[in-house]
């Protein structure tokens, strides 16, 4: 089968891969419709983790079931499937409470021993627990919405539960990427009556008005905390979702949150140490958000995407093939697009 691997930072190639196979009991092989890429994997792509040369990229898939193991009961061959970015077995104690991204026998695509997603198939692990049924068929127009499930709509969906978002609540969005535009959906599915997107790009920022954003800020630094400042009438923001990952982002998102208020991060942070002392403690602002639980959200967003309510698939805007893949990394990094869709 073809795979994307990454051959050297910045280099991305499609390479002929052994088929995966069962291994456990417990597996279940896919055979991928559509994945993607998300801005996560361009971290190592430029260099900014330790990824290994040769690392197996991607971890978004919707897909078919080809082959099920012995102990598999949910799911059968033909199966159209949804699969979020780690797999978990939904019965440890922290599946239990809902952390099924911290499951004691659980991992993730392209770590924890097992390759990525941006492939033709993928062996999944404790299926039962990890792969959730979607009542459509393989040619089903809703796929792209429902692939964002796997990752970047549950993760908008986690900033805005972790923020405590609520009806009549005032939330500042810090980024206008995929995960930036979702938490803006999730924003307004959750009732928020003001949402100000914070974003330059404005392709970007004109889909999360559509989304629901009710202000814009194009500013940055102290000019954009003056700028949220000013629409909230020096109140600021009781929810700010973090939705970027960089020691700016979160310096802005301190200065926009209200005393008392909720500090929502879920971009991946590529920093090492930040602002943690008094400057949050006198005004007792929390921080919250990690790791989105992306698992725990797919039963609970999926009638939304199933029934018309929301299209978050909207957040592709270029489609290519996967042997398109480099090309597809490629336009992600220079900000060409906002979230590629890879067809196997």
């Amino acid at each position: 089968m073809k795979a994307a691997v990454l051959h050297a930072p910045g280099q991305i190639r499609v390479v002929d891969a052994p088929d995966p196979m069962i291994q456990e009991p417990s597996d279940a092989l896919v055979r991928v419709l559509l994945c993607c890429l998300c801005g996560s994997d361009l971290h190592p792509y430029r260099s900014r983790s330790t990824a290994p040369v040769g690392k197996w990229m991607g971890h978004e898939f919707v897909g078919v079931i080809e082959e099920t193991g012995a102990d598999v009961a949910r799911l059968r061959r033909g199966d159209v499937v949804i699969a979020p970015f780690g797999w978990s077995d939904g019965t440890c104690d922290r599946c239990r409470d809902g952390l099924p991204s911290s499951c004691r026998r659980g991992g993730f695509w392209g770590a924890s021993g097992a390759p990525g997603a941006q492939a033709e198939a993928v062996r999944v692990p404790l299926a039962d627990g990890t792969l959730v049924k979607a009542p459509v068929t393989e040619h089903s127009a809703l796929l792209p919405s429902l692939l964002t499930l796997c990752d970047v709509f549950g993760t908008g969906h986690h900033a805005a539960v972790k923020g405590g978002v609520g009806p009549d609540a005032v939330v500042t969005v810090v980024g206008d990427g995929a995960v930036g535009l979702l938490a803006v959906l999730s924003c307004r599915l959750l009732g928020a009556s003001r949402i100000i997107l914070m974003g330059r790009h404005r392709p970007r920022t004109a889909l999360g008005v559509e989304f629901g954003a009710t202000d814009v800020v194009v500013e940055r630094g102290q000019e954009g905390i003056e700028r949220v400042m000013d629409l909230t009438r020096g109140a600021g923001s009781r929810v700010v979702i973090e939705a970027v990952g960089s020691l700016p982002a979160y310096e802005q998102a301190l200065g926009i949150v209200r005393p008392g208020g909720v500090i929502s991060r879920v971009g991946l942070p590529q920093y090492d140490e930040a602002p943690v002392g008094l400057r949050m403690f006198v005004p007792n602002i929390t921080l919250t958000g990690g790791t989105a639980q992306v698992r725990a959200y797919i039963e609970h967003l999926l009638p939304s995407v199933l029934d018309g309510v929301v299209d978050p698939g909207r957040v592709f805007d270029r489609t290519l093939a996967l042997d398109d893949a480099a090309a597809a990394y490629r336009a992600m990094d220079t900000r060409a697009s906002l979230k590629v869709l890879l067809k196997p």
